[in-house]
């Protein structure tokens, strides 16, 4: 059952991708980030511009323009805990345009821990904007910018209800590997995966696949159609989740 708050919620669609162990430094992460934010920029001006830092969530929350020094001295600001050297460095910017759902961009990275995983993400949120939207036709190709940028294992793309279908079909924890409208596969899971998906195939850097079943943002696919690319994904072992402690970053 949808809370009250979600009820009112038009557009609720997340854009993500997770990694195992890589340890990288406060610069090291900013550099991914901006290069991050910078493609989201080229896909939609509208919507990825006028970052602000994560606070209240109001437009107090101060500015952040994004560059490689200002993103590592934002992360050293935001994680002033002892132990950074093993969990890592986390950061969430958020920017609401006139006319565009509300994006926030989080990261979730470096750190020696075996036992935590790397992510970044990309999160629409709104009342008014729909799915209708050109930016959420395209979140495909956002997944392929987080993939890209930051070297993931696996990533997908969902709406919330689809997420909860999926995760209750497989009886999924929520760091284990799905496939949603999209799925992205690092280079050992891309070649694992069947062809004559429903779906387009669009090769990326570091050996990754996009399986994209919306085909460019011009069609939905239905919920069976994900459970049974799910269950294919999952009969060869692409979607395998990685099995802590992780000695890598994908599989």
């Amino acid at each position: 059952m949808l809370s009250r708050a979600e009820e009112y919620v038009v557009l609720n669609v997340v854009v993500n991708g997770a990694w195992g162990a890589r340890e990288e430094d406060p610069k090291a992460i900013a550099a991914r980030w901006y290069a991050t934010l910078a493609r989201l920029a080229d896909i939609d001006a509208g919507t990825f511009h006028g970052w602000h830092e994560a606070g209240d969530g109001v437009p107090a929350d101060p500015l952040l323009t994004p560059s490689v020094p200002a993103l590592a001295d934002y992360l050293v600001r935001e994680n002033p805990g002892p132990d950074l050297g093993v969990v890592g460095y986390g950061g969430q910017l958020w920017a609401h345009n006139e006319g565009a759902a509300k994006a926030t961009s989080n990261v979730r990275a470096g750190g020696l821990s075996p036992y935590i995983t790397r992510s970044a993400s990309v999160i629409f949120r709104s009342h008014t904007v729909d799915e209708d939207a050109d930016v959420i036709r395209r979140t495909p190709e956002i997944l392929a910018v987080i993939g890209e940028e930051w070297d993931i294992d696996t990533g997908q793309v969902y709406d919330r209800p689809l997420y909860r279908t999926v995760a209750d079909h497989f009886g999924l924890k929520n760091s284990d590997p799905r496939c949603g409208r999209a799925v992205w596969l690092s280079e050992r899971r891309a070649g694992l995966a069947p062809e004559g998906l429903p779906g387009t195939y669009t090769p990326a850097a570091h050996g990754g696949l996009v399986i994209d079943l919306t085909y460019g943002g011009t069609r939905t696919p239905s919920v069976e159609t994900v459970i049974e690319v799910n269950t294919q994904l999952r009969a060869t072992g692409a979607l395998d989740p990685l099995t802590p402690p992780f000695d890598r970053a994908t599989l």
